[in-house]
């Protein structure tokens, strides 16, 4: 059987899910700025949330669509996020997402564990390409994909319905470095 494994950065652990991060997730993501700069975490995040959120990544893992890491701090495994990679159709393509929780922005946290998954998703998931998007109101989470790596590939009008209005999106992404003979 095959195990998602877990990642070490300098400052971060990168590591599967385990239901005793169900609390920390709903007192991190239930904080109303991340609802704003994300699409799918819901708000108000309610009792019962983070736990069904945690029961479908081994599915998800084991099934080959993806994987979902807990971002800790090196230090003590403090939860402070979460990293995903979710493969996107039939041609070795995946979606980067992201979330980290509104304590610990502009410190490079989400910076350090994207370029880490950028390099799992090339070399343990063979990806060929990654993209990522982020609402046009939230260019940090631009920064970020500027920062590891990603070309701006355009904004997306209208792309997205959240809380009753059409938000548009930019969309970054990044060919595999190894076939393209590029570097990130």
């Amino acid at each position: 059987m095959v195990i998602q494994e877990t990642i070490h950065t300098e400052r971060l652990v990168l590591r599967p899910f385990n239901f005793t991060d169900a609390p920390r997730v709903k007192a991190l993501a239930g904080d109303r700025r991340i609802y704003e700069t994300t699409l799918l975490v819901p708000h108000p995040y309610e009792d019962g949330m983070a736990g069904a959120w945690i029961a479908t990544h081994q599915v998800c893992f084991y099934e080959g669509r993806g994987a979902i890491f807990a971002i800790c701090l090196r230090r003590g495994d403090l939860l402070i996020g979460a990293i995903e990679l979710q493969r996107v159709g039939s041609y070795n393509r995946a979606e980067l997402g992201y979330w980290i929780g509104t304590g610990y922005w502009n410190r490079g946290y989400c910076t350090e564990a994207a370029k880490a998954i950028l390099e799992y998703g090339f070399k343990v998931l063979w990806c060929h390409k990654i993209s990522a998007s982020h609402f046009v109101g939230n260019p940090g989470s631009g920064r970020v994909m500027e920062k590891i790596g990603m070309v701006r590939e355009g904004v997306l009008r209208d792309e997205v319905l959240k809380e009753g209005r059409y938000v548009s999106v930019v969309r970054y992404a990044i060919l595999n470095p190894s076939e393209t003979g590029f570097l990130c």
